[in-house]
């Protein structure tokens, strides 16, 4: 447990940052709840393994690109790496806010991550 200021913000500790493969969703039981931790992009994401669509374990999907908003008859692809496809239905939700990216497919539930000394630690 850990306090900042008058927030009391309780860390639990998950794994050790080299553990975690790039671009590779690796699931982990954090007080109760399956969470993914992806490593991507520079970045530590923590997902709960949770499709909002229907529940599927939506860590075991591919970790992706998509295609981008561009003029008509242009195709531009972007976001590699930071769109997590679910496995059953293949909705597609965006790492940085969790979003759906066509804007009805719901969000994701995400996690605030800590980094100290090499440790991955949530906050719940």
């Amino acid at each position: 447990m850990t306090s900042y200021g008058r927030t009391r913000v309780t860390l639990h500790f998950v794994t050790l940052q080299d553990q975690l493969e790039d671009a590779k969703p690796t699931v982990f039981s954090v007080n109760g709840r399956s969470i993914g931790l992806i490593k991507s992009r520079g970045k530590i994401y923590a997902v709960r393994n949770v499709c909002p669509h229907k529940g599927a374990p939506v860590c075991e999907g591919t970790l992706r690109g998509t295609m981008l908003p561009s003029d008509p008859g242009a195709f531009v692809f972007g976001l590699e790496n930071q769109i997590l496809q679910c496995p059953w239905h293949g909705w597609e939700f965006d790492l940085e806010t969790g979003s759906g990216v066509c804007e009805s497919r719901g969000h994701l539930v995400l996690y605030p991550v800590v980094l100290k000394e090499h440790s991955v630690y949530l906050d719940l």
